[in-house]
């Protein structure tokens, strides 16, 4: 594969991201897949999609899971419900999650991420060695079928990120590095916080934003890449500088806006091409 080969985020039928024609209008050779309901996850449909990429001349990279439930309505709201971290959605997410690493390995991915919810900052809650605990069950899971893990970023600082990969202690767990997350939620300067964590960075997203007014306590806004607080340049230095040559996939959440959305994909593209360029 050529060094950072563009991508773009996906979805079937559930999820933010643009569908496979807007990805392969807009030329991208990789895609990152947000995992489709339950009912689609059969190896009939697995085989029509390798069918279909594989004419469209697009590879896979990664398929990401997601659960009913979660609401990214505010910062509370996503303490509340997204990913494996709250307790009374975790048994049942969990087995999700194992089948949706599966359903990757019927796509011949070797790629699972997530979102994992908000890990307790306190190391001596309760909660935090059973988030511990799960994330070594589905590790184990993905090992067994050829697979990664990568966490997203967003929900925690840098160094909270590395002592939780640490304390999981498990050698297929990654990160997949988002840097506007780290504006979103207020959580670090992203360009710092990907130098520290950047020997787990094996998948990344290209998203800009802006910094909210209280950070951390309230959203900061996703805008068009390029128009954000994350210096695009600057991003990608950073990542030749650690050695990062995969692919560079581009997340716009604006999937009710799908004009728009294709639009400013466009666009990103254009921005990144150039970079590459640029940087070399």
């Amino acid at each position: 594969m050529e060094k950072w080969p563009i991508g773009v985020f996906t979805s079937v039928d559930a999820g933010l991201g643009v569908k496979l024609e807007v990805a392969h209008e807009l030329g991208v050779p990789t895609i990152q897949l947000h995992a489709p309901a339950k009912e689609t996850r059969t190896q009939e449909n697995a085989d029509a999609f390798l069918a279909k990429i594989g004419e469209l001349g697009i590879q896979l990279t990664a398929v990401f899971g997601g659960f009913e439930g979660e609401s990214y309505a505010d910062i509370p709201t996503v303490s509340k419900t997204v990913g494996l971290v709250p307790p009374e959605t975790r048994a049942a997410r969990t087995q999700e999650m194992k089948k949706i690493a599966d359903f990757a390995k019927m796509l011949k991915c070797d790629v699972v991420a997530l979102h994992i919810g908000f890990v307790p900052h306190d190391t001596s809650d309760p909660l935090y060695n059973e988030v511990l605990d799960v994330t070594r069950d589905v590790c184990d899971h993905c090992k067994a079928n050829g697979q990664n893990l990568h966490l997203e970023t967003g929900q925690e600082a840098a160094e909270g990120l590395l002592q939780f990969i640490s304390d999981v202690g498990r050698d297929n767990l990654f990160i997949n590095f988002d840097p506007a997350n780290m504006i979103l939620y207020g959580t670090g300067e992203p360009i710092d916080a990907l130098k520290k964590v950047g020997k787990y960075v094996r998948s990344i997203h290209c998203k800009d934003g802006t910094w909210a007014e209280s950070p951390g306590k309230e959203w900061g806004a996703e805008v068009p890449l390029g128009e954000g607080d994350v210096g695009m340049e600057n991003y990608l230095r950073t990542l030749d500088e650690l050695g990062y040559t995969g692919p560079l996939t581009i997340e716009r959440e604006i999937a009710a806006e799908p004009e728009r959305q294709k639009a400013e994909i466009g666009h990103a593209i254009n921005l990144l091409s150039e970079l590459k360029q640029k940087i070399g």
